[in-house]
This record gives structure tokens, sequence and C-alpha cells, in this order.
């Protein structure tokens, strides 16, 4: 997974304090200056997220304005889940 993070220019993981994601630990990637991709750790399973937030502040700290799962227990492993990443990037 590390990989797939340092690929697409996710943040380092950290604790999510906004109740969004459960208190579990999250890392994002700015897609513009609203729009999100949220990786939330939780546990070992790795759930990705688009989000949307006033500003990249606010992600983390408040609830977002639009939290959409796109896949559950994240595998780079299965092209469907590359291709869904990879969507949002091109």
């Amino acid at each position: 997974m590390t990989n797939v993070f340092l690929y697409y220019d996710f943040n380092t993981f950290f604790k999510d304090e906004s109740d969004a994601f459960s208190g579990n630990e999250i890392c994002f990637s700015e897609l513009n200056s609203e729009h999100f991709l949220i990786f939330e750790k939780n546990a070992e399973n790795y759930n990705l997220y688009i989000s949307k937030y006033k500003s990249k502040k606010e992600v983390g700290k408040n609830k977002p304005e639009l939290l959409e799962m796109i896949i559950e227990n994240y595998d780079k492993s299965i092209p469907e889940h590359r291709v869904a990443i990879r969507r949002y990037f091109e």
C-alpha cells in the first residue's frame, strides 16, 4: 500500500478528529481545493472515499460536506480497485 500512497501523493496517516471516520486514522490526496480522496485505515483494511470540504485544513477536523465510499477493503492487487483510484487522477 505504501507504493499507492506515494504514487498518488497521499499525506501521512493521522487520527481523524471529526468522527466522520469513527476516530480511525486517515490520509488524503488533494484532487482540487475542495475535493479529496481519503483512505481510512480500519485495523488492517483500507477504505477509500471521495469527499468535499471547504478547504484542506478541515480534513480530519470537521465533518465533510460530502462523503462517499468508493471502495471498501481496498486491495491494490484487484484491477477494479486500481482503475477506480486512477480515474480520479486522470
